[in-house]
């Protein structure tokens, strides 16, 4: 793709003012997500009795109109990304209310529903769009202090937070929280609320350890690996990754994903560490890494509260799924059944993020003139 710098068209104007370079990082992430799924998903779809090329062929389904909504997504202006994180919002709280009263309990939790015969987790959605929400509402505060913008973000996380509690989904609810809580440090939080905050949080997840049992006992296995047979998956994905070395094993050499039940998705970290060594880990690692960085640089010379707020909640909302996803993969932290961005197969996880990268390529987009100015 080749344009003119006096190209005047809409994406003419977005080649030259979107960060090219983050779009790259995502295309590699999506690229080595695709290469992953082909490796495990086989002996996943042979386990339960699908054809071999299941996952890896609906994979390809939702990655066409993922990459679609990010690129589509970029080419908004601010106040456009607004009104759509409003109608996604809405939309979010709405599915989030019908997965209680409709959808189906797998695993001890109700988070699925079921749309025309699809699959759909509405906690992914609510996540992005939450992030730009509470960012209009606390940069809304700041600019009119007449505004009650603080007070509805508060009662939107609340609701949500509640929402994705009664599921019951803490790791969603832990992601839901950072997000709030760097938007409203950013935004001018007096120190007695940073403490007061950071005392309640911690008071929380004390509390979802005695309130929620499965909670309790993923932390007493994290503690104690030898209390329960819950470990078997990490335990099976840290061998792996021993196992594979440097280098790996070699594509379509492992053994990891024939047994581990989880390969194609939470764990499928240990299906690249296994055949394609610790060497793609980092590879993988420092993509994250480049993503999160390059979007704080851009963030970082922005005038625009707003852009700055929402920025921030969408990269603390992709780097901490990442985070969450390689540490429980290691061990070091408990499990939390939360994908790779844009590598671990899921339809709703996969569209989601790219909701959510549509919007901050298009909130970190170079803007002249009016443009920049715009509230």
């Amino acid at each position: 793709m080749s344009f003119g710098r006096t190209d005047t068209s809409v994406l003419g104007r977005w080649w030259w003012t979107v960060d090219r370079w983050t779009i790259a990082a995502l295309l590699l992430l999506a690229a080595v997500g695709l290469l992953l799924t082909m490796a495990a998903s086989p002996a996943v779809a042979d386990r339960i009795g699908a054809e071999p090329f299941h996952f890896i062929r609906r994979q390809f389904v939702f990655l066409v109109p993922a990459l679609l909504v990010m690129l589509g997504t970029s080419l908004l202006a601010p106040r456009q990304v607004r009104r759509l994180a409003v109608v996604g919002f809405a939309g979010a709280l709405l599915l989030l209310l019908a997965v209680l009263l409709l959808g189906a309990e797998v695993k001890g939790s109700t988070r699925w529903l079921t749309i025309a015969g699809i699959s759909v987790q509405p906690s992914e959605f609510a996540k992005p769009t939450f992030a730009v929400v509470s960012a209009w509402m606390f940069a809304e505060s700041r600019l009119n202090p007449g505004f009650p913008g603080r007070a509805i973000a508060c009662g939107l996380f609340a609701l949500t937070a509640l929402l994705l509690l009664r599921q019951p989904d803490i790791g969603q609810t832990l992601v839901l929280t950072a997000i709030w809580a760097t938007q409203f440090f950013l935004a001018g939080l007096p120190i007695v609320l940073v403490v007061a905050l950071g005392a309640l949080g911690a008071a929380g997840i004390v509390g979802a350890y005695f309130v929620f049992p499965h909670v309790q006992s993923r932390v007493d296995r994290f503690l104690d690996p030898a209390s329960g047979d819950g470990t078997y998956q990490v335990t099976t994905a840290l061998n792996a990754l021993k196992s594979g070395g440097l280098f790996g094993r070699g594509p379509g050499e492992g053994r990891v994903k024939l047994v581990l039940p989880d390969a194609h998705t939470d764990f499928i970290l240990a299906v690249a560490g296994e055949e394609f060594g610790i060497v793609l880990c980092l590879v993988v690692l420092a993509l994250f890494a480049f993503v999160v960085l390059r979007g704080l640089t851009r963030v970082m010379r922005e005038d625009n509260l707003f852009v700055v707020l929402a920025s921030a909640g969408l990269l603390v909302q992709f780097g901490l799924q990442a985070v969450v996803n390689m540490a429980s993969t290691l061990r070091l932290m408990p499990t939390k059944g939360m994908t790779l961005p844009f590598i671990s197969y899921g339809g709703s996880s996969m569209l989601a993020l790219a909701l959510g990268m549509g919007m901050l390529l298009a909130l970190t987009r170079k803007r002249y003139g009016s443009e920049g100015v715009e509230r």
